[in-house]
């Protein structure tokens, strides 16, 4: 039998298998037999920290259906990042809500659920009754159903999705259980899966192989037609210029990497059906299109130097492709300080606001001063540049004071500021950059410039890094050294 109809085959195993097995959960979940859906009662808000939205909180839960009737409970309290949020809530029930414990002080009593959240400190957690509680993985599965929401401040709506996520799985039915899912496929089918599994992974590798050969493909047949145009507009840059000069230098390279690609474009388009795909070749043949597409790049970067520098008659067009980039970075000013954790009320935002005005208008009055020949080409690009640098100082001391909020100690802060260094540098293979195409992204390297798409990059990094050296997500289970011997089921988690 050839190895295509076996594939063939076993495709046509699992696809039967997956209709026999949709069928079966179909009919098992259609049973009259299914346990009934309650809504919960009743629904009671402590809002300490003033952060949601009473009626629309209430109305939600009240619609959300349980298994079972579940009296839910929603507590808010602004505390702080190193506080555990599960003492806290033994605390105000112990103080204020003695029902919500059991008759010998040691568990939730049963029928209760309650979502916990701490807006400042931003900890979340959840903690049920005996007859009500999940696995700790479950108690996890409702925190993250949250969190997206809660880090965003969509405190109501983050409290809405926890709780609706708990309806779903305290006292889940047995075949609505996703261990009951798993167990079905690997036991009536783990043969069938194994293989369906290497025939995805190998039809999803080739597809994304084409892919970068398309993309690839489409690149150096633009560099091959352009060619010709690529040596005459390099031929007529002017070497004097020190714009010129370094765009020319990365010519000479130029033709050297063209047959690289080439030898590339061979090997790719030499790969069979089978071999497109195996991972080495997926890695091969995104080489290819990032080489492909870089010489791309290049190639429009010569055409806009000779054409700029000598002012012919699509200077503007290669003008607008230079300013591009920073016109980028003042458009994306506000949505940067905007963002939780921007510090977008801060003396170091007020200033990247001013330089953001006052470019604006500079940009205009560079254009209008290159087309009445007040300032040369080269005066334009030195103008340009001296405003990219200096914005990259004002985020660098916007970086200061973001890290200075956010960071608790000096250990925190270098390591925020180590990983902006890294996105910077491009020294991090996580945070690649891609190749900036324009006169000054060409001449200076990739550091020179700090953009606003690689602060935010940088600061979602450095935010994240401190988090998970704070312990990020991990569950705490303890009630701290208050809690005694209380042991009810319970825990939190940051966000």
């Amino acid at each position: 039998m050839s190895s295509r109809r076996l594939v063939r085959r076993v495709a046509l195993m699992v696809r039967g298998f997956g209709v026999l097995l949709l069928l079966f959960v179909t009919w098992v979940l259609g049973n009259p037999a299914a346990a009934y859906a309650v809504a919960p009662s009743p629904v009671e808000v402590y809002d300490i920290a003033g952060v949601l939205d009473r009626a629309k909180l209430v109305d939600a839960l009240e619609a959300t259906d349980f298994h079972e009737p579940t009296k839910v409970v929603v507590y808010t309290y602004n505390g702080r990042t190193e506080e555990n949020l599960n003492e806290e809530v033994l605390r105000f029930a112990r103080v204020e809500h003695k029902e919500w414990i059991s008759s010998d002080g040691q568990k939730w009593v049963d029928g209760l659920l309650i979502f916990a959240l701490d807006p400042l400190g931003r900890h979340v957690g959840t903690y049920m009754g005996e007859d009500r509680k999940v696995s700790l993985e479950q108690r996890d599965d409702i925190q993250d159903a949250a969190k997206e929401l809660l880090r965003d401040a969509q405190w109501t709506d983050g409290t809405i999705a926890g709780v609706r996520r708990a309806a779903v799985l305290i006292n889940q039915p047995w075949y609505e259980s996703s261990a009951f899912l798993v167990t079905l496929w690997v036991s009536g089918g783990t043969v069938a899966l194994g293989a369906g599994a290497w025939i995805v992974v190998r039809a999803v590798t080739r597809s994304a192989s084409r892919k970068e050969v398309d993309r690839g493909d489409r690149s150096y047949a633009n560099v091959s037609m352009d060619l010709e145009v690529t040596e005459l507009n390099a031929g007529t840059i002017p070497e004097s210029s020190k714009y010129g000069g370094q765009v020319l230098e990365r010519y000479r390279t130029f033709l050297n990497r063209y047959y690289l690609a080439s030898g590339l474009s061979n090997t790719v388009h030499a790969l069979s059906r089978r071999q497109l795909g195996q991972r080495k070749n997926l890695r091969l043949t995104r080489q290819y299109a990032d080489a492909a597409s870089e010489l791309d790049a290049l190639d429009d970067v010569i055409a806009d130097t000779n054409s700029l520098l000598n002012r012919t008659i699509t200077w503007p067009t290669a003008w607008d492709r230079q300013l591009a980039p920073f016109r980028n970075d003042l458009a994306g000013l506000e949505q940067l300080l905007a963002k939780r954790n921007g510090q977008g009320d801060t003396a170091t935002a007020a200033a990247l606001r001013s330089f953001r005005d006052e470019s604006l208008g500079a940009i205009e009055n560079w254009t209008s001063d290159i087309g009445e020949r007040k300032i040369t080409p080269e005066e334009a690009l030195d103008r340009l540049n001296k405003a990219r640098s200096h914005l990259a100082l004002l985020l660098q001391n916007h970086a200061e004071t973001v890290i200075d909020d956010y960071a608790k100690n000096e250990r925190e802060a270098e390591l925020m500021r180590k990983e902006m260094r890294s996105v910077r540098s491009s020294s991090n293979q996580n945070h690649r950059r891609t190749y900036e195409p324009s006169i000054l992204g060409t001449v200076y390297p990739s550091y020179h410039f700090f953009s606003v798409a690689t602060f935010n990059v940088g600061l979602d990094t450095g935010i994240g890094s401190v988090s998970s050296a704070r312990g990020g997500d991990s569950s705490s289970t303890g009630y701290g050294s208050s809690g005694g011997s209380f042991s009810g089921s319970g825990s939190s988690s940051g966000f």
